[in-house]
């Protein structure tokens, strides 16, 4: 009142006053305060102009919900601005059924917001709740309850406190009240309890936490989350409060801000010289003393002397800050004023006053009030906006206060975080945890409170038959999932390069996998082809040298020839299997790789043709002489090779081989690989030169008997019979691997079969050429035994 009465730029030539009143509730909860304050004394009644020396624009008042609910029916009648700073009923901003009343809170919206928000930012889904037995704590459950289960938020228990119909109602003080309410906190589990309700419901609760902590000598040490109904630290006797038990407490409670000019005023405050209501009964209370003169006395106390300061009490008792009722208060008185100045400015502005009334609030009624009371906005003197929303709260939100308790009683109670709803997106809540001090309890380590152990990285939740969603076992992840969260909902996939790491908590890059020339596999092939490449030029060149010899000659030196070349052909295109497959080594592999083969096995089947007709036609009369020759060989050779490069050309112009990335043949590799593009062109290929070797093998077992001179059957029965062998087995083989080793096993067969031709058709002709020349004779060819034509 003296800020806004000194100030010169608001209400000019206007002095504001205030009438305080006791409130005493009765039975009906009616307020008596209220209706003597109406049909008493100077200010009433309210529409007539008898002796009165003020006009009672505005009542602020402090009433609990149920009394701020039946005073506006009376209030209603005259139109009076009702300003609430104490009850957190939501009912009241009904504007149809209450226009006239301003609640001096925020709405409770975004407590409930923040307490999920809050529960979220520490992790705690596990939690008790003990609310009133009123429409305040029904509003909590119909609001609440559905957003702690959307965020996986469990309740682990839930007590109704009733509401004592008096102010002291005795039956809620019961040993069996008291005993079931023991009973459900003693057996809870969890470390974090909320408690919403008003300070006279929530008083039964404060006597079991009492009895705990002062007689059995067992505090309640959990993280207790109270709302803003509950200002758990006004109590009627010091020593009922309980200090172990709410150490570390976070509070909602209702914004303020800091004022230096109020603390200066409080220190200034002295019983004997102050006009505040009811002074000297508290400093009597406060620092027991007594006022004889005010007939304020009792035994054994000493008389106050005035110089007790405010500052010396303990938090306890009397807080130095301005709390959040205080700060309501104080951006009441300042609204009124906000509002009458507007109302005054614009009836001066108009010039059209009631009955000539100049702004001097001579003729002014309360109903005129309301209008510039909505839409009221200014700046308060700590420099924060004041407003009212649509449903006629203060639009501000919620400060959360951690309270610090010590063994004297004494209270610090520091603001860790913010609701604030004018603030942008993502900035609406604010916690700091870290200046959050923890009940001792907990060793200042932020507490946990889960149903069960938190799932670690590498397993997901699964929900437990019958139990709530908070209660889960914790699976590994199956082979080839992971999870890299902590109470992870579910495993997921890596994505195709990669591959879940030994705990399956993250992923890893797979390696890139192929049959390279620096590993072992590929050094070892490549050395064997290489080999044996090298060992055909050798038999080749000691061909060569020798073809004027019998054992040459006898042999087709052409065939021969072509035979050796293909070989040598064969050996080198396994090479085109190692290595990183590209476009070309796709298109080359397994076509080179089946006209060679087709190649090779021509000739050897017109070697076995050959040698059939050349015995054939050395009977007399036998019509096949004609055929023995180099012209038929020939044929075969290129008749057999022309079929199977028909079909490469077929395959390479419908589906021709491409490289490609199996990402998922192997959980940690990458196999780079060629697609056959068309797998029946592929076998076709492959069935083909299958066909040829069986022919080739039918035609010289079916010769094997032939008399000596002709005994090259023999080996290429041999031969066959290797090359056949080595192929059956190749397919099962090939379709039984994957990556790098189906391409060793086909090097393998190539190299193997290959080897099995050079070493059963030209071994027995190279020892004798070369360790056994005497036997390189023709008449030595004719009569032995054993020896190859």
């Amino acid at each position: 009142m003296n800020e806004i009465n000194n100030n010169d730029h608001l209400l000019p030539n206007t002095t504001l006053s205030s009438i305080i009143t006791h409130t005493v509730l009765n039975e009906a909860g009616s307020c008596s305060g209220t209706v003597e304050l109406l049909f008493q004394n100077q200010g009433n009644p309210i529409n007539y102009i008898c002796d009165k020396t003020y006009k009672l624009m505005a009542i602020i008042g402090g009433l609990t919900s149920h009394n701020s609910k039946q005073m506006p029916h009376i209030l209603n009648i005259y139109k009076m601005p009702q300003l609430s700073y104490k009850s957190f009923d939501p009912a009241l901003s009904d504007k149809t059924q209450f226009p006239f009343v301003y609640r001096m809170m925020p709405n409770e919206r975004p407590q409930y917001v923040g307490i999920v928000q809050l529960l979220q930012h520490f992790g705690w889904t596990w939690i008790g709740l003990i609310i009133s037995d009123d429409d305040i704590g029904e509003i909590l459950l119909r609001t609440l309850m559905p957003w702690l289960y959307q965020n996986n938020i469990c309740v682990a228990f839930k007590e109704v406190i009733p509401t004592p119909k008096e102010v002291f109602d005795k039956a809620l003080l019961t040993n069996k009240n008291l005993a079931r309410i023991s009973r459900i906190l003693f057996s809870a589990v969890t470390k974090v309890i909320l408690v919403h309700g008003e300070s006279r419901t929530m008083e039964s609760l404060r006597m079991v936490l009492y009895v705990h902590e002062l007689h059995e000598r067992k505090p309640e040490e959990r993280v207790w989350i109270i709302t803003a109904q509950w200002d758990f630290t006004t109590v009627p006797v010091k020593y009922a409060f309980t200090p172990k038990t709410f150490n570390g407490t976070l509070s909602f409670t209702r914004h303020t801000n800091y004022m230096a000019k109020y603390e200066e005023f409080l220190e200034t405050v002295h019983p004997n010289q102050s006009t505040l209501y009811y002074i000297h009964h508290f400093w009597s209370v406060s620092f027991m003393c007594a006022f004889p003169s005010l007939g304020i006395v009792a035994e054994d106390i000493k008389n106050c002397t005035g110089k007790e300061t405010l500052k010396s009490l303990s938090g306890l008792v009397f807080e130095m800050g301005m709390s959040g009722q205080s700060y309501s208060i104080y951006n009441a008185v300042y609204a009124v004023a906000h509002a009458l100045h507007a109302m005054f400015s614009s009836r001066s502005r108009q010039k059209a006053t009631l009955n000539g009334a100049t702004g001097n609030g001579s003729n002014v009624y309360p109903w005129q009030l309301h209008s510039f009371l909505k839409h009221i906005r200014f700046n308060n003197s700590a420099g924060e906006e004041f407003f009212f929303d649509e449903n006629g709260d203060w639009a501000t939100g919620y400060d959360i206060v951690n309270t610090v308790t010590f063994p004297n009683f004494s209270i610090h109670r520091v603001r860790v975080g913010r609701l604030d709803p004018k603030a942008p997106e993502g900035k609406k809540f604010t916690i700091n945890g870290s200046a959050v001090v923890w009940n001792h309890k907990f060793n200042q380590i932020t507490p946990q409170s889960t149903c069960v152990e938190s799932c670690h990285p590498g397993q997901s939740k699964m929900a437990r038959q019958e139990e709530q969603i908070c209660c889960y076992d914790c699976p590994q992840c199956s082979e080839g999932m992971i999870s890299a969260l902590t109470d992870a909902d579910h495993c997921n996939t890596c994505p195709e390069d990669q591959h879940p790491n030994r705990n399956q908590d993250g992923c890893i890059a797979k390696t890139i996998s192929f049959l390279s020339y620096r590993e072992t596999l590929g050094i070892i092939l490549a050395s064997f082809a290489l080999s044996l490449f090298l060992i055909t030029l050798v038999v080749m060149w000691i061909f060569i040298q020798h073809q004027e010899t019998p054992i040459v000659k006898a042999n087709n030196w052409n065939i021969t020839c072509t035979l050796l070349t293909s070989l040598l052909l064969c050996f080198l295109c396994s090479l085109l299997f190692i290595g990183e497959p590209g476009k070309v080594t796709c298109l080359l592999r397994q076509t080179m790789f089946g006209i060679i083969f087709s190649l090779a096995v021509s000739c050897v089947l017109a070697k076995t043709i050959t040698v059939v007709l050349a015995f054939m036609a050395t009977k007399p009369g036998n019509r096949m002489r004609k055929w023995v020759g180099k012209r038929l060989a020939v044929s075969v050779i290129i008749l057999c090779t022309l079929i199977q490069t028909g079909i490469c050309a077929l395959w390479l112009a419908t589906s021709p081989p491409f490289p490609e990335f199996d990402m998922h043949s192997q959980t940690t590799q990458i196999i780079v690989q060629c697609n056959e593009g068309s797998a029946a062109m592929f076998y076709t290929v492959l069935g083909y030169m299958g066909l040829l070797a069986i022919i080739s093998f039918t035609v010289a077992f079916l010769a094997r008997k032939l008399p000596d001179t002709f005994n090259e059957a023999k080996l290429i029965t041999f031969s066959m019979l290797v090359f056949c062998s080595v192929w059956l087995s190749f397919v099962p083989t090939y379709l039984s691997t994957k990556g790098k080793y189906m391409v060793a096993v086909e090097i393998f067969s190539i190299l193997t079969s290959s080897a099995g031709l050079l070493g059963c058709i030209f071994f027995p002709k190279f020892y004798i050429i070369v360790l056994r020349p005497e036997l390189n004779t023709r008449d030595q060819l004719v009569r032995k035994k054993n020896c190859e034509i």
